[in-house]
């Protein structure tokens, strides 16, 4: 069985703690969409923001969540649902929530860039939002399940450190690559024209049940076994570059169709 944290103060500690697919991760995701917008995008993007990167704009929604004026935005780093949905299931309660979560999100940064009557600093955190949110949604345990909060409950070793699921999937496994964010963009942008076609073309409530269904595999993995050496790497490797891969290769879709 799972080894759980049950004490709900406690996993509520875990979820504030949580740094979504960490510094690494996330630059990686905006190193990605950065190899992939259209002109009309990159001008648009420097009129927002000057010369700064999208993989440098990609941590700001960690910085601020601890801060108290920010604390309202922490529901949307990620949505958290019972077990055993099927897509039909699991996009009807995604979109029909009353909480704010990491769906609706999305595409309220989306509209806010979209509206032109938003300031541009109204559009320029919209915009740094936007890169956060589409890496998180791609992180398999920021779609798992209310009662473990997202896999924070699940305790398990990595290489012998005591740690959780969900933050062995924020950044414990990048951060055993030893690579730095450019490294790791390089060796997960691997995907042909058409492939980077199909993926900009799939729906924001398919990329939540991709990571949804990969986080059942990981609760299943983990109710087997909870201590994990180099081979839950290797064995997993190819998945966490896909996700990354994915999120920066959609971030620039959705920031083309913004601005074309």
């Amino acid at each position: 069985m799972i080894k759980r944290v049950l004490t709900s103060c406690t996993i509520i500690i875990c979820c504030l703690a949580l740094i979504s697919w960490g510094e690494i991760g996330h630059r990686t995701v905006g190193e990605i969409a950065q190899n992939y917008l259209s002109n009309k995008a990159k001008k648009a993007l420097s009129n927002l923001i000057g010369n700064q990167s999208l993989a440098l704009q990609s941590t700001y929604a960690d910085e601020i969540r601890p801060l108290k004026d920010y604390a309202y935005t922490a529901p949307w780093h990620y949505v958290n649902l019972k077990e055993g949905l099927n897509y039909d299931q699991f996009s009807a309660l995604l979109k029909s929530s009353e909480m704010p979560n990491i769906y609706q999100s999305i595409n309220t940064c989306i509209a806010d860039l979209k509206d032109a009557s938003k300031t541009k600093e109204q559009q320029d955190f919209a915009l740094k939002f936007l890169i956060h949110l589409v890496g998180d949604i791609h992180q398999p345990m920021h779609t798992g399940h209310s009662e473990d909060a997202g896999g924070n409950g699940v305790k398990v070793k990595f290489m012998r450190k005591e740690n959780n699921l969900h933050a062995l999937w924020d950044s414990g496994l990048i951060n055993y690559t030893g690579m730095t964010y450019t490294e790791l963009a390089k060796t997960c942008n691997m995907y042909s024209k058409d492939e980077v076609k199909a993926f900009q073309k799939d729906d924001i409530t398919l990329w939540a049940f991709e990571s949804y269904k990969i986080s059942n595999q990981l609760y299943a993995e983990a109710n087997n076994n909870t201590d994990y050496d180099y081979n839950y790497y290797a064995k997993h490797e190819n998945i966490l570059k896909q996700r990354l891969a994915q999120a920066g290769i959609r971030l620039a879709g959705i920031l083309n169709e913004i601005y074309k």
